[in-house]
């Protein structure tokens, strides 16, 4: 049991990367909490699509620098978020086909400017490498938890009047296209923090279902947001344990894992519903 679950975890790169994916479960779960309640799950595709260019762009004009990949995937996570959002309310058009079509482009040209540019592995890039969690990536990680949750703390109360009741909210003179920007920079960081160890396909999954999962362990919102971070961090634990053990990418391990606590999740509701 020591080789296990302990022994590896004696390893620098191993240690360095749970503090980040910790550091992640805090902050990122009650952001998925909030999607889910403002139905708007199908951003965080977005968000994890649309960064690719920036990061891509952020390698080609400064290298391998954690510090200008994710400035670049920041920038063009905010770009992407709002051009979908002005797509779906600015044309009258079907919001989840501007959704599919913007994310789906953005991913395709993050992919390209990868692939064009010798010394920068994709496959990392895409699904993570806990091997490529320096001290610099950890700092990185650990910066924009400490700048997300004091945030998130200041808007809470209004975010959540504005995800309830955005008619009430704005009839009272709240400014919800300010909340909802913040909200949206909030999410595009956390996907941009989690690229290094997860992956930009996969930092978005840490996010949303120990956020779904936690539904089915409570009914009220303050519930659900401990519950995600406590489902994150297991989930977190467990799936660098797996990718360390049969040597699959961590963010899908990290995914994977969550996806069977939502599952166990979803049979315990299921289980006290039928009994």
């Amino acid at each position: 049991m020591h080789d296990l679950l302990i022994a590896p975890f004696a390893l620098g790169f191993m240690r360095r990367a749970l503090i980040g994916c910790l550091a992640l479960s805090v902050a990122a779960p009650p952001l998925g909490v909030f999607l889910v309640l403002r139905r708007m799950s199908l951003m965080s595709d977005v968000m994890q699509h649309g960064v690719l260019p920036g990061i891509a762009l952020g390698a080609a004009f400064a290298g391998l620098s954690i510090w200008a990949m994710g400035l670049g995937g920041f920038a063009a996570g905010l770009i992407v978020a709002l051009l979908a959002g002005w797509l779906a309310r600015g044309k009258g058009a079907r919001e989840d086909s501007q959704l599919a079509g913007v994310y789906l482009i953005a991913l395709a040209l993050g992919v390209a400017l990868i692939s064009a540019q010798r010394g920068v592995d994709l496959t990392h890039i895409l699904f993570g490498s806990v091997l490529a969690v320096d001290d610099a990536a950890l700092f990185a990680m650990a910066g924009v938890v400490s700048i997300v949750l004091p945030i998130l703390a200041v808007i809470w109360r209004p975010l959540i009047l504005e995800s309830l009741d955005p008619g009430f909210f704005a009839a009272t003179g709240g400014q919800g296209g300010v909340w909802h920007l913040t909200f949206l920079a909030l999410v595009v960081m956390c996907v941009v923090a989690g690229f290094v160890a997860l992956g930009t396909l996969m930092s978005v999954g840490l996010m949303m279902l120990p956020a779904i999962a936690s539904r089915h362990w409570s009914v009220s919102l303050q519930g659900q947001v401990r519950a995600s971070v406590v489902l994150a961090a297991i989930a977190s634990v467990a799936g660098l344990l797996l990718s360390f053990h049969t040597d699959i990418p961590a963010g899908p391990a990290i995914v994977l894992t969550s996806g069977v606590l939502w599952m166990v999740g979803l049979a315990n509701d299921t289980f006290r519903s039928a009994s």
